[in-house]
């Protein structure tokens, strides 16, 4: 199957330099728009660039930020090894003061691993946020005594290919597979055209290497969001989709155990589902930030 010609975005987002804890590095995408920053946040594994069309749906309305977390994209590991998701927070925290001064809340989506991320910054410093919009956020609860299971999705990503010969072989390989074959050509174009670095032979690698990948989901099984989840007043919307996999099933307890949550639902689409309908997911954001805007 040949390639999709990739699309030409509005303009090439500006990168950011910003030091985190660590020592870690991050790249901070500036995607542009008109109104109130909003900060856009990835899942594992992925890349702050990867929200790009989603970006784009929202440009009249917000000025809209991504980060590349640390051990994602094109920012570095952090010094101590440590890839625990308070660390994320941190990430989270660093870029706030970058699009937002520290003068008022800010707003925020964040989706699985991102989701989750502006959570736990929330809770380190309360009242960062306006509002949060979360797709999917890995916030689990972890019952007295119970044992955490094994993780699939470390397996699974230890499993991952990480080399493949040309973007543009990369792009045929998951285009013609699931579950990426879900995502519009813009969406996984965004995800491979900056997700992968050149190598010398010609041949192009993941940035984030899938030990990277399989330790931060490891991390993530028990990252302690839920427990301060009443702490959250801020007015939050948890997304769900209709894949039935635990991040869908726990949205609903999720929701419920915010300070101001709400819940919404799109059966249609399974956890990848920014990447899936960029159209339909800023079109549900807006009015939940347009208060704001």
């Amino acid at each position: 199957m040949s390639p999709v010609t990739p699309p030409t975005p509005p303009s090439e987002p500006a990168a950011h330099r910003v030091a985190s804890s660590d020592g870690v590095s991050l790249a901070v995408h500036d995607l542009g728009g008109d109104g109130p920053p909003l900060l856009l946040c990835h899942p594992t594994g992925f890349h702050g660039l990867t929200w790009s069309p989603v970006g784009w749906h929202l440009a009249d309305r917000f000025h809209c930020w991504a980060l590349d977390f640390r051990g994602h994209g094109d920012s570095t590991l952090p010094a101590s090894d440590d890839l625990s998701w308070r660390g994320m927070a941190d990430d989270v925290l660093a870029v706030v003061e970058l699009i937002g001064g520290g003068d008022e809340p800010l707003l925020g989506v964040g989706h699985s691993m991102g989701g989750a991320a502006l959570v736990l910054a929330e809770q380190a410093h309360p009242g960062t946020w306006a509002a949060l919009w979360c797709y999917e956020p890995i916030v689990f609860p972890r019952p007295e005594g119970r044992v955490l299971p094994g993780n699939v999705l470390a397996e699974s990503a230890r499993r991952r290919r990480a080399v493949f010969p040309s973007r543009d072989a990369a792009f045929a390989n998951y285009h013609a597979k699931p579950p990426l074959n879900r995502f519009t050509s813009e969406a996984l174009h965004a995800y491979v055209d900056h997700g992968f670095r050149s190598r010398p032979d010609g041949s192009v690698e993941l940035k984030c290497a899938p030990e990277t990948e399989a330790r931060i989901f490891e991390a993530g099984l028990d990252n302690g969001a839920f427990a301060g989840l009443g702490q959250v007043a801020c007015p939050t919307t948890v997304a769900a989709s209709g894949d039935g996999a635990p991040p869908a099933q726990m949205a609903a307890l999720v929701s419920s155990s915010l300070g101001n949550g709400s819940l919404r639902r799109f059966p249609e689409l399974t956890h990848f589902g920014p990447m899936e309908d960029p159209v339909t997911i800023a079109a549900s954001i807006t009015p939940d930030f347009v208060a704001f805007s």
